[in-house]
């Protein structure tokens, strides 16, 4: 299970003085633990990195408007954060592959312009199930796609 995995990261990192990745490390966990009592059982791995996602998603949002409101040092400590987060999501689905997805959802589900984005979105995220990837990417991959055709 993740929270074992996490538990045993926070140990290691404290005997290395690791303070950062500590601090990431048991934020993580609290919100590992939030969402267990939230749903009043165990997390499975499924519900387990879609924590770690939300909070990769936080982190990036929280990092562009950092560095719209000129604070490059916050940006950074948020950007390391994510850093350690990513170890414990599989990796990113490969550029290639994504676009490949992308356009054959494109044309089974028919679409023809941007109107149809929700089908496509929603044909492609089925297919990375599972997968890491960012779907503010996807979004835009579709979008220029549907435009260009």
């Amino acid at each position: 299970m993740l929270v074992d995995e996490v538990t045993n990261a926070i140990a290691d990192a404290m005997r290395t003085k690791d303070q950062p990745r500590l601090s990431t490390l048991r934020m993580l966990k609290a919100a590992l633990m939030n969402r267990s009592v939230e749903r009043k059982r165990d997390l499975d791995d499924g519900e387990s990195r879609q924590v770690v996602t939300s909070l990769v998603k936080q982190r990036r949002d929280s990092i562009e408007q950092f560095v719209n409101g000129g604070r490059a040092d916050l940006a950074d400590r948020e950007a390391a954060e994510i850093r350690v987060l990513e170890t414990y999501l599989p990796p990113q689905v490969d550029p290639a592959l994504l676009e490949q997805i992308v356009g054959s959802a494109i044309a089974e589900s028919s679409a023809t312009s941007s109107k149809d984005m929700g089908r496509v979105m929603k044909a492609v995220m089925a297919r990375l199930a599972g997968q890491s990837v960012d779907g503010k990417l996807v979004s835009e991959l579709v979008r220029s796609k549907l435009i260009a055709s």
